[in-house]
């Protein structure tokens, strides 16, 4: 979840290896069919668990969090949120969004949903088709069609109704249905965050060695939580975290300006430094282009505060998050992957920024891609 909707900057520029291994592709297809809504990530955890394992990872799961180690669980931490938007039922044939029920967001506790946010979502998903499933074990429990959203003007919250979902009981996810699909410039679907959450278990694949942390509710403000709990269970401490997502621009052109972005900070903290600068060199040594978002964002605000325009914010993010309230305990920084069409079914990340990301990655973790099986992009 990164609330900055910014167009995009280029920092940096060179040529870039563009090659997508095809098991990492047959890995995120299977990661994307199978279900993860904000509060009901349960059963994706289990699948999450099996292809960790299958892979030598040593996994543990608690509240919120999937922790995968190896053999040197300390020389370098990554994080991916796994939640993704979807409904909750809330009533008979009455769907609410699930990260505002999550995060509990309505106007009876005055943290209301802003009426921008509602009218900006209520008509994102017409006539899409949609899933339920037992959140635990994942069980179908039939599908069906959305067949109208509005804002309740009672209650001031945005309601979803079903076409074919009449039978299903108070508290049952709905996912939408989506599959992967490829174009010849990038790949399509709900990536927010399965498509990071999918580059961390392939590492395991490659021999990653370190630990990936797995969190549930980023998108309803939460997964910070779960991460920051972790480290005190255990009096862990780390500045070399790196928290990989995807970061929204507004049209398939302008994300393609960079091949990932990096960030100094954003709206709750700044980051870590030297970590920072290790990801940029490490961009140019591998010829991919990268933007500073928060620089950007500051300079079109310069730009904005000159018009008399409100400014922008520098967004959100888990790592700002768990800086801020972990009084030191928690440092590090992001690594993202510039998509558009952001929060959608068909969010689109180019092919040469996944290429890039997966080399980066890779080259952080001292380690070689196959050469066989990659999809020249």
């Amino acid at each position: 979840m990164e609330h900055t909707s910014t167009p995009p900057s280029n920092d940096r520029s060179g040529p870039a290896s563009s090659v997508i291994p095809r098991r990492f592709l047959d890995l995120l297809a299977i990661l994307l069919r199978s279900p993860s809504v904000v509060g009901a990530e349960h059963s994706f955890f289990r699948v999450l668990k099996r292809e960790l394992e299958e892979r030598g990872a040593q996994v543990s799961w608690y509240e919120g969090v999937l922790v995968a180690q190896g053999a040197r669980p300390k020389s370098v931490m990554f994080s991916a949120h796994i939640d993704r938007h979807g409904l909750v039922c809330t009533g008979p044939n009455e769907f609410q969004y699930a990260a505002f029920v999550a995060s509990a967001r309505s106007d009876l506790l005055g943290n209301s949903v802003s009426e921008q946010l509602m009218n900006k979502i209520v008509h994102r998903f017409e006539s899409e088709s949609v899933y339920a499933y037992e959140p635990w074990s994942g069980a179908y429990h039939g599908s069906g069609v959305i067949d109208r959203a509005y804002i309740c003007e009672h209650r001031n919250n945005l309601i979803f109704e079903l076409a074919g979902m009449n039978h299903l009981a108070a508290g049952t996810p709905v996912a939408f249905q989506d599959r992967l699909k490829q174009t010849d410039q990038a790949l399509v679907g709900q990536l927010d965050n399965v498509l990071t959450a999918a580059a961390l278990v392939y590492l395991f694949e490659l021999g990653f060695e370190g630990t990936a942390f797995f969190t549930a509710q980023e998108e309803a403000g939460k997964s910070w939580r779960y991460l920051l709990e972790w480290f005190r269970r255990f009096g862990e401490t780390t500045n070399q975290l790196i928290v990989v997502d995807t970061s929204p621009y507004p049209d398939l052109e302008a994300a393609g300006q960079q091949h990932v972005v990096l960030r100094n900070k954003d709206a709750n903290a700044t980051f870590n430094e030297p970590l920072t600068q290790r990801l940029s060199h490490l961009c140019d040594e591998l010829g991919l282009r990268y933007q500073f978002k928060d620089r950007y964002v500051e300079a079109m605000n310069a730009i904005q505060k000159a018009k008399g325009e409100e400014p922008s914010s520098l967004g959100s993010t888990e790592m700002g998050r768990i800086i801020a309230a972990s009084n030191g305990l928690v440092d590090g920084t992001t690594l993202q992957i510039p998509t558009s069409g952001y929060h959608t079914l068909s969010e689109s990340a180019p092919l040469a920024s996944v290429s890039g990301f997966l080399n980066i990655l890779s080259g952080l973790c001292g380690l070689a891609q196959p050469a066989e099986g990659r999809l020249d992009v």
